[in-house]
């Protein structure tokens, strides 16, 4: 009888899963081993630890106005650029777009007074500044992904003559409005407290933040698809490259992490124009180019209605939005934004430059 309560498909399920167990150490490199294949690229600028990339082009046809691509303040640029087939930068490059990157950099102890006015005012405009001269243009178009579309948004409200084009991919404009995991512990925490006690906020703190968005998808559930799928190398090679940006993740400036949670998920002055970097109020009207904002339905990160409200602030007669059925990664490294939001994109990114 008990037998006959035993499901055949299961108990082979359970034991093939256990051999894919125990086969994974021969079979899978440890993520620290995998190589990125990035896109060439030459660093043409550096200030502190910040970089200023230059990626080399892949065609020869190229439009006159460059883009530079702020990251965001978390992880590494690398998910734009994780591999071939999925690579941001690439797709960008083959569509004749000149492509800047800032890398950030990780911030030592030294770094913990670094604040927006560091970010916005010093490293991003002298980037900038580079690429005008270099490219002989009085404008460039800018984009921003997440945090990174934040500090372009600040960048463009208070620089607006050196901005042709703003893109911002998911950025965090709205914080009352995002009701992720990181920002209701934002809201939440004495952030005087914890940055007069510790200083930089260090990667251990970011992969808790991390652990506690999706519990369940991101630990149990996430392990048991990658040993399910350990034959798949497709699957297992994407899976590794992910895993080694995830744990590449630089610690935040002080400064900087105290100011965000304060002006941003607190007080939520940057939707309102009530927020100052650099002694100078940042007036989103004062965005009057061209705008594309990204927005993904299934962000963990940043909620949607987070982003969308800078659509609105905004004095930009020409402007558009989209929402696409992804998340928060998947937006910039997926299938999906190879096959839709990237030909959308480098075709505005076209037509206004």
């Amino acid at each position: 009888m008990q037998d006959e309560l035993v499901d055949p498909k299961l108990v082979e399920e359970l034991l093939s899963f256990s051999r894919n167990v125990a086969d994974a150490p021969k079979l899978v490199p440890a993520p620290n081993e995998i190589t990125l294949e990035s896109t060439p690229y030459d660093v043409v600028y550096e200030y502190d630890k910040m970089r200023l990339l230059h990626y080399k082009p892949l065609v020869e046809k190229q439009i006159k106005t460059p883009l530079l691509i702020s990251y965001a303040i978390i992880n590494r640029f690398h998910i734009l650029d994780i591999q071939p087939s999925k690579s941001w930068v690439r797709k960008l490059l083959e569509n004749g777009i000149d492509v800047y990157m800032i890398d950030w950099g990780s911030p030592s102890n030294i770094d913990k007074y670094l604040d927006f006015d560091d970010y916005v005012n010093m490293y991003m405009d002298d980037c900038i500044d580079y690429i005008r001269k270099e490219a002989q243009v009085e404008n460039i178009s800018l984009q921003g992904y997440c945090t990174g579309g934040t500090i372009s948004t600040i960048y463009a409200a208070l620089h607006p003559e050196k901005v042709r084009n703003l893109i911002v991919t998911a950025p965090v404009i709205d914080g009352w409005k995002d009701t992720t995991v990181v920002s209701n512990v934002g809201k939440h925490i004495d952030v005087d407290n914890l940055v007069n006690t510790i200083g930089n906020m260090p990667p251990e703190f970011m992969y808790y933040c991390f652990s506690i968005l999706k519990p369940f998808e991101q630990g149990l559930e996430k392990y048991y698809k990658f040993f399910k799928n350990i034959h798949d190398k497709e699957f297992v090679d994407s899976f590794l490259r992910v895993e080694k940006w995830l744990s590449d993740t630089p610690p935040i400036p002080g400064e900087l992490f105290r100011q965000w949670i304060r002006d941003i998920y607190q007080e939520n002055l940057l939707v309102q124009n009530k927020m100052y970097v650099g002694g100078k109020q940042v007036d989103l009207t004062k965005i009057s180019m061209p705008i594309f904002v990204q927005v993904a339905v299934g962000d963990h990160l940043v909620s949607p209605e987070c982003s969308m409200p800078i659509y609105y602030a905004v004095s930009s007669e020409d402007k558009v939005m989209r929402v696409y059925p992804i998340g928060h990664v998947g937006m910039i490294a997926s299938s999906f934004s190879q096959k839709q939001i990237l030909p959308e994109l480098c075709q505005w990114i076209k037509e206004r430059s």
